[in-house]
């Protein structure tokens, strides 16, 4: 590889010799001869940096991103505005403190950060208590049901159809392996059938799982799905939640819901090929000893300044793993950051205007589109910033058409829901403008 790595075949040479070996053969010995590539790599002898970088400059400039794109395209990853100043902060070495902080005189910045964004998000959902240390919404839901599941002592969770379908089948993976039986209540006109849920719902049931806004965009009613689920003894109910929609709409612990999980990648985090995003979870202060990962607090030293400890970690997510209440143990520390910086930055009042404007402008979006007649509204239901419409057209003609014209369509419903035959999930954010949607009308009415 030399000399596109700075390891030169001295240094190679004086590398295998530390390890006993004579060749980088006998390194790889273990790998089947046949899955080998027993050749050189394909590359070039050598090429200066200036002729490597430009020949992968071109290569990426055959990706289109979402800053060449109008992007419509929602479906668990939002493209919301992201304020440069998180760029400019999250870099900043008072945050380069220790990865894992357990020992707080050396991780002040990362405890800091920590401790602002399980605050921020208890006072976004209402919640009592929260952690950090989840992946992702997708695991966040399942973090969820294994905990009700713990303190129930009990092995059934019970999820709406109208929960995010990645964030089903990671619950169903990971149920598997926990011994947990998974069972799924139907939706009807695009929300949770809560009557279904009446009667599912049984003395084994651990945890309910209803996600609002749902997987359509529509608001489901958490009040009356909590109401069910506490005629059960020891049942939690479990909401999985869009955080800025929380800007406008009521916050879960106004609901009673027990356990609060969802997506945070909308909170200053970009949409990049997926990940890494960021997953929180909050809950009433009855649950704060089983939840998974740490808390931190806020507290004094010798000398009487503020500072931040670990308050409550499970050494069993350490030594103990057969015992731990969860074996996800990163905090997510970079992607915390972001999100702390991006609420701190908006307040209040700035993730209450994101709220409303990605409402609106989804709203307007939905009524140009189905003003003509061609695309119908496929649920005829309350919705925050996503909505589905169907027509006679396929999908993924759609979808084509819309890329010609440089726009990130919608999501196509079939590929999870096979009854939603040409249904698109389109998702309208405060970044889109009125030129934008007005385009995107124009070009569906062409097709």
């Amino acid at each position: 590889m030399y000399p596109y790595i700075p390891i030169t075949t001295d240094d190679e040479k004086q590398m295998l010799e530390s390890i006993g070996l004579n060749s980088i053969e006998e390194l790889f010995a273990d790998i089947p001869k046949e899955v080998q590539l027993n050749r050189e790599l394909n590359l070039p002898k050598s090429k200066s940096e200036l002729e490597v970088f430009s020949y992968l400059s071109s290569l990426a400039k055959k990706n289109c991103s979402q800053s060449d794109m109008i992007s419509f395209l929602g479906a668990g990853a939002y493209d919301h505005y992201i304020p440069s100043i998180i760029d400019h902060l999250v870099s900043r070495s008072e945050f380069y403190t220790s990865y894992t902080p357990y020992q707080a005189e050396i991780s002040q910045g990362t405890l800091q950060y920590i401790f602002e964004f399980q605050t921020l998000i208890c006072n976004l959902t209402g919640m009592d208590v929260a952690n950090a240390s989840l992946y992702d919404g997708g695991t966040a839901v399942v973090e969820a049901a294994i905990m009700a599941a713990n303190i129930a002592r009990k092995d059934e969770i019970i999820i709406s159809k109208t929960v995010k379908p990645d964030a089903r089948k990671i619950l169903k993976t990971y149920a598997h392996a926990q011994s947990l039986k998974v069972v799924e209540v139907d939706m009807k006109d695009g929300v949770t059938d809560l009557e279904e849920l009446e009667n599912k719902i049984n003395d084994n049931t651990a945890a309910v799982i209803i996600q609002s806004p749902n997987f359509f965009g529509i608001i489901e009613d958490l009040k009356k799905a909590a109401e069910i689920t506490h005629k059960i003894k020891k049942a939690s109910f479990v909401a999985s939640v869009d955080p800025i929609s929380l800007g406008i709409l009521k916050k879960p612990g106004e609901l009673d819901v027990d356990i609060v999980v969802g997506e945070a990648q909308g909170m200053g985090i970009p949409v990049s090929f997926g990940g890494p995003y960021l997953g929180f979870m909050a809950a009433k202060k009855s649950y704060m000893r089983k939840l998974p990962g740490r808390i931190v607090g806020e507290t004094t030293d010798v000398d009487g300044k503020r500072s931040y400890v670990l308050t409550l970690t499970a050494r069993e997510q350490h030594i103990r793993r057969e015992k731990a209440t969860s074996n996800i143990c990163s905090n997510q520390g970079l992607n915390a950051l972001r999100a702390t910086i991006y609420m701190v930055t908006l307040g209040k009042e700035g993730i209450k205007e994101v709220a409303a404007q990605s409402a609106k402008k989804a709203h307007y979006a939905y009524e140009q589109i189905i003003k003509s007649g061609k695309f119908k509204p496929l649920f005829d239901k309350p919705f925050f910033k996503e909505f589905a419409v169907t027509s006679g057209l396929d999908a993924k003609t759609i979808t084509t058409e819309l890329e010609n014209e440089m726009i990130t369509g919608g999501y196509h419903l079939e590929i999870d829901y096979p009854q939603l035959k040409n249904a698109v999930l389109y998702a309208v954010t405060e970044k889109r403008t009125k030129e934008e949607i007005d385009k995107l009308t124009r070009v569906l009415e062409g097709i």
